[in-house]
């Protein structure tokens, strides 16, 4: 009897159970339903202004791709990390003896291929500066067409090229020479980034993509100290900068904050939306003082900025260079008038027969005169940034100009203009009219870096797509040599936007549309008479200045993209040429600015 009863509630309790499971399972479905019924989240909703052909068709699976390399190298830097004897703290002042450089050298490291600094946790800033490329653009297809890179929202873009983080390192704090009546330093195409505070240049550009609304895309600085203080490499950032460096109390709602991209409209133009003390906030600031120094000191170490090229062993004699290599430099410091803003260190013998026989005053020049200059680029409406003319999900609109927007460069930023940073120095804006169109003179070196497994920029390759100057218009080494030759040739510059060009001539080949910025055009190039060859012997010394040939330069084999084939250097891309639309006058929130652009408006 007993033994009956047991198993009848046995059997009942089984019931019940199937009963509950039953119950619970259509709950679940119910849920699952409800919530594919939901609402998709503004981050899961794509921004896409741009008329076809902008964004490119592989633009998620190389973005994807990238990623995934950017984990694959984080790994390592991890490891490195992990391998790394710790250093000894002790001396007056308190020193990191040993191991100290190095420490803070991986630390920069991490935080170059950390993707958690970014609301969506989907970019980091390898995202737009790949070692195998010298840390300039790693998508072939976006050098191509969108010129500016995708930011933490998909997809809203910056308005420039991803400029090399190479030797940006020894770019002086920013400062007007009143003798010559020039700026030289800082850094970002425009200088912006003045190392007005930190005095140094490249730790203050470290501090802008994670706050550009249109790049990594934090609302509020203390965004990135929040994600540091819950970064594996934490600990290394304390033993860096300090233990103490976290001791912050960051109220319940900044991980809601953070995931939140700046210029989204719940701010209200509130750059500090996450509620610290006065105290915190100096904490916080400190500790984003520290992350522009860990990845300036990166970038300085001989893991980016190597001195390992060709030329470093010609200047050492431990490189003999061929003959079209050893004619290439010889007209970039004579005929080519090249050295006059790229200087390596010696003289510039401009007067046909002379040479210079001199010996090298500097053994590490860095090609560049940290100065700016006007070159004269026709405007790329390839750029993505004109498109963004209407509000994303966020209420955010990155370009509200359309094409009445003109890239004035320096001039902008003294002016303390649209999509600039404010100026910090009130006597440097009388010079805006001077610097119109200013874009900075980068280091000639690695300006041919390419990944290992496509060994040139130039068609017909294989080869690596990169884009040239600040707006993408030049897509290969011979073009740039040849815009730098012809740009004022008789017959060769035209009064037409980009895609216009007359019938029977060839766009980048014997004609060139007109300036976008023609006022401060620098004249020291534009006709100078090289031939063909000439052209070629320029870009095979170029070549030369590519790190990687004393020893090898790391993650020139990380790429694992596709490399393209084909074409001719002189017409590389030229099949992406699009028609510029009729460009309405200059928006006056940049030209009607005061001090007005001089001689002459802009158009």
């Amino acid at each position: 009897m007993r033994a009956t009863t047991l198993i009848r509630l046995f059997t009942a309790c089984l019931m019940v159970l199937g009963a509950l499971f039953i119950f619970r399972g259509f709950l679940a479905q119910s849920e699952t339903t409800q919530a594919t019924q939901l609402p998709a989240s503004p981050a899961d909703v794509i921004y896409n202004p741009y008329p076809p052909g902008i964004l490119p068709d592989d633009l998620n699976a190389e973005l994807a791709r990238v990623l995934r390399e950017i984990d694959s190298i984080e790994g390592r830097a991890i490891q490195r990390w992990h391998n790394l004897p710790p250093p000894i703290l002790t001396g007056q002042p308190p020193i990191l003896q040993n191991t100290g450089t190095e420490a803070v050298e991986i630390l920069g490291e991490l935080m170059q291929y950390d993707k958690k600094i970014s609301p969506n946790r989907n970019i980091a800033c390898a995202s737009c500066h790949m070692p195998y490329v010298a840390f300039s653009g790693p998508i072939p297809s976006v050098n191509l067409t969108m010129i500016a890179y995708p930011g933490t929202v998909h997809f809203r873009a910056g308005k420039r090229t991803a400029q090399r983080y190479t030797y940006s390192p020894f770019f002086p704090v920013l400062q007007f020479n009143e003798e010559q009546g020039l700026f030289f330093g800082g850094n970002f195409w425009d200088s912006r980034a003045t190392g007005y505070l930190l005095r140094n240049p490249d730790a203050h550009q470290a501090q802008g993509p994670p706050v550009d609304t249109q790049e990594m895309g934090f609302p509020d600085t203390a965004c990135i100290t929040f994600r540091l203080s819950q970064s594996v490499y934490r600990p290394l950032f304390q033993l860096v900068w300090g233990g103490g460096s976290f001791d912050i109390n960051f109220p319940p709602d900044t991980e809601q904050i953070c995931a939140t991209p700046g210029g989204a409209a719940v701010f209200h133009g509130d750059t500090t939306p996450v509620n610290l003390s006065p105290a915190d906030r100096t904490r916080s600031n400190d500790v984003y003082n520290h992350w522009g120094q860990s990845l300036d000191a990166y970038e300085q170490s001989v893991q980016v900025s190597a001195f390992s090229s060709k030329f470093d062993a010609f200047l050492a004699g431990n490189y003999t260079m061929t003959p079209i290599e050893q004619q290439g430099y010889n007209l970039f410091r004579g005929k080519a008038n090249c050295n006059s803003c790229h200087l390596d260190g010696r003289g510039t013998a401009l007067t046909p027969g002379q040479s210079d026989n001199s010996k090298t005053a500097q053994v590490n020049p860095l090609f560049t005169c940290f100065g700016s200059a006007n070159e004269g680029l026709p405007l790329n409406p390839r750029d993505a940034f004109y498109y963004q003319t209407t509000p994303d999900q966020f209420g955010f609109i990155g370009n509200p100009f359309g094409f009445g927007y003109r890239d004035l460069g320096m001039g902008t930023f003294l002016r303390s203009g649209p999509g600039s940073w404010p100026n910090p120095n009130l006597s440097w804006r009388q010079f805006a009219p001077l610097t119109d169109g200013q874009m900075q003179v980068s280091s000639a070196r690695n300006v041919a870096m390419t990944p290992t497994r496509c060994p040139t920029t130039e068609a017909p390759g294989p080869y690596f797509q990169k884009e040239f100057f600040h707006n993408g218009y030049i897509k290969s080494l011979k073009q740039l040599v040849h815009f730098y030759n012809t740009r004022d040739k008789p017959g060769f510059a035209f009064d037409v936007t980009s895609g216009h060009c007359p019938d029977g001539t060839i766009e980048k080949v014997n004609c060139w549309p007109r300036p976008e910025v023609p006022n401060n055009i620098d004249m020291t190039t534009g006709n100078l008479g090289l031939t063909d060859q000439e052209e070629n012997a320029i870009v095979a010394f170029l070549q030369t200045l590519t790190d990687g040939f004393t020893r090898p330069y790391p993650f020139l084999d990380a790429f694992t993209g596709t490399c393209m084939s084909g074409g001719s250097a002189s017409t590389q891309g030229n099949e992406f040429l699009i028609p510029t639309p009729p460009l309405p006058p200059c928006a006056p929130e940049i030209c009607d600015v005061a001090p007005l652009p001089s001689p002459n408006p802009i158009p």
